[in-house]
């Protein structure tokens, strides 16, 4: 016994390391804190309904103010209308975020100083915390990465006139050739090399098609460009299809749906031309180069046409937004129905879902600088950082990555912390969350010495309570489905004696989490903890639990690992008559799996220790 405790705590040493920086590379990548999700955009996306992205450069830099900003509402209110959700994308004071609120649509409509920002700018302007409008290259980058795959806006970049000299090509054009998004648009803009734009997109094996009646490729204001798109999709089904064909073979590469302008606002092809000419001629002569010419020449246009060329670019700005929610929702119907097609011995779409009951918490957690904290009022330098935890959301969160989808049912106050709860989890199936007007978020606030050691921990955690066993019991039928239920000692104790009912009456595997010392023996306080499958306590836990059961426990619990390991198997054995298994959690020494011995192993399968009662005896293994 002594040589293979030796010989796992040695194996924990190791793989206790390895997994903690695996995990903090993890949570780098994902909360960053570069992107805020509006919640309702977030909503939509968990829910898996249709999203449009949108632009923000036309808001900043392609329409003076208010006119921008009321184009901006028009646009978003089509989108909704055709039974989409907009989310468009900008970036405020260095954060991207994904959806606006109308606050921030005139932030950034008024602002006197937005940078334009592609794929090059994201770097400098989340650094130097600038506000900015995101071109179709920057938009295509963030609504990849929030899985939105259709993008609305006016008119794509492309290559300039005598871009064969100036090699003065937009970025939109190699970003739609490494970045799976569909842009739906009115071709590319007149005042560029339409010809070379359209050989430019073929290089870069972009899906180029027109929508509608004709193959022409359309040129912004102007229905005919003399360039015919290599393919054509008649309506938003037949768009959808090529998009979803696109997506489903992971080109890396977008798809252009090139919609023209309404025929009764498009311009005149001729006086649009004369007039871009004039405009190319000014921006010459006046050494306007780069990023700022197109922004010139529509301005310049706009007066040379006496404001026929900003009424086409507003009616056909109204127009892709009409055609491109369409797209957007029935994409999403199509994909809707392909799951449903794969998994056809289910009633619904998707399989059933874990379930985890438990808390929510934001965690403040400030640590002193100096050894000693002084008292009498006084402020103490140090750190303080804001954290997101609560065992039921950690749960869930640690399930979700691991692709298993949870359902949490959990509580929030609807006050200053919600926003954030729902950025941080917006990986997560949050739609069983409370979310309660004239209740606080539960808050934890930790004071730590310089040496790590706690000294004062205040929380505010009464919303926990609202997870009552009538809220819980109107996801009865999610929870008689689930493969595993996992609830917290947070919750009420009616909460978890109905759950043990369900798992006792439909044989549910539950895990239970005893959060602390106090709260872990709730479930054992009656038979109620016969119906669990799994419990995952720490050492002082497992003590206090064995406590209420009237088991004998030491009056001290052993710090040396092979003590406590000792200790903890002797601990678990008396629980092992009706657990599967007991999950010990030792701190830094890793974590103890103690259940019954099965051919030399421990079985995790729910029903393995039904057919073992009585015979061997328990069994420790990490």
């Amino acid at each position: 016994m002594h040589k293979m405790i030796r010989k796992i705590t040695l194996s924990l040493g190791r793989q206790v390391s390895s997994m903690a920086h695996g995990a903090t590379q993890v949570r780098r990548l994902l909360h960053g804190g570069y992107v805020r999700i509006l919640p309702s955009v977030q909503e939509a996306l968990v829910e898996g309904r249709a999203v449009v992205a949108l632009e923000s450069t036309i808001i900043t830099h392609g329409m003076a103010y208010p006119l921008n900003l009321s184009m901006a509402r028009e646009v978003e209110e089509i989108v909704r209308a055709n039974g989409a959700v907009p989310a468009t994308v900008g970036i405020l004071r260095g954060q991207i975020h994904v959806g606006l609120t109308d606050e921030e649509l005139e932030f950034l409509a008024s602002s006197k100083n937005a940078v334009k920002v592609s794929r090059r700018d994201f770097p400098f302007v989340l650094s130097q915390g600038l506000s900015g409008g995101t071109t179709v290259s920057g938009t295509m980058i963030v609504a990849h990465k929030a899985g939105i795959p259709v993008f609305v806006t006016g008119g794509i970049g492309g290559v300039h006139r005598h871009g064969e000299n100036t090699l003065d090509v937009s970025a939109d054009l190699t970003e739609l050739g490494r970045t799976p998004v569909a842009v739906v648009s009115a071709g590319a803009k007149s005042i560029l090399d339409i010809g070379r734009t359209l050989e430019y997109l073929e290089t870069q094996g972009v899906c180029v098609a027109a929508f509608g009646e004709s193959r022409e490729f359309p040129a912004f204001f102007s229905r005919q460009s003399g360039f015919q798109a290599p393919y054509h999709v008649q309506d938003e089904e037949e768009a959808a299809k090529l998009i979803d064909s696109a997506l489903g073979l992971g080109l890396s590469s977008g798809v252009l749906i090139a919609v023209p302008c309404p025929q009764e606002r498009a311009a005149q092809g001729q006086a649009i031309e004369e007039a871009i000419q004039q405009a190319l001629s000014q921006a010459r002569s006046k050494g306007i180069t780069g990023k700022d010419v197109t922004p010139f020449l529509l301005q310049k246009l706009t007066e040379l046409t006496d404001g026929k060329s900003l009424d086409s670019n507003l009616a056909l700005i109204q127009n892709n937004a009409r055609v491109g929610s369409c797209i957007a929702v029935a994409l999403n119907k199509l994909q809707k129905a392909r799951r449903k097609r794969s998994q056809p011995g289910q009633k619904d779409m998707t399989a059933p879902q874990p379930v985890v009951i438990g808390g929510i918490n934001v965690d403040f957690i400030a640590k002193a600088q100096n050894p000693e904290i002084l008292g009498g009022g006084q402020t103490n330098a140090g750190r303080v950082r804001r954290t997101f935890g609560g065992v039921g959301r950690n749960l869930a969160d640690c399930l979700s990555r691991l692709g298993q989808a949870p359902l949490l049912l959990s509580a929030v106050g609807k006050d200053e912390h919600l926003e954030s709860v729902l950025h941080y989890c917006h990986h997560m199936d949050m739609s069983g969350v409370l979310q309660l007007e004239g209740e606080s978020t539960a808050t934890y606030c930790a004071v730590i010495s310089s040496a790590g050691e706690l000294s004062l921990g205040l929380g505010d955690m009464d919303i926990h309570q609202q997870i009552t066993e009538q809220y819980v019991s109107q996801f009865k039928e999610n929870l008689c489905q689930a493969p595993l239920v996992c609830i917290d000692g947070n919750v009420p104790l009616s909460t978890i004696q109905y759950v043990c009912q369900l798992a006792r009456e439909h044989q549910l595997a539950v895990c239970y989490e005893p959060t602390d010392e106090n709260k872990a023996s709730k479930p054992f306080l009656s038979d109620s903890w016969k119906a669990l499958t799994y419990i995952s306590p720490n050492l002082q836990e497992l003590r206090a639990i064995n406590r209420t059961l009237g088991n004998p426990v030491p009056a001290e619990l052993p710090s040396r690992l092979e003590d406590a390991v000792q200790a903890a198997v002797a601990l678990a054995c008396p629980l092992l008559a009706h657990l599967q298994c007991v999950v010990v959690t030792l701190g830094a020494h890793g974590v103890l799996l103690c259940g019954r011995s099965l051919g030399g192993s421990i079985s995790l399968h729910p029903g393995a220790h039904k057919q073992l009662n009585g015979r061997n005896p328990c069994r420790g293994a990490c």
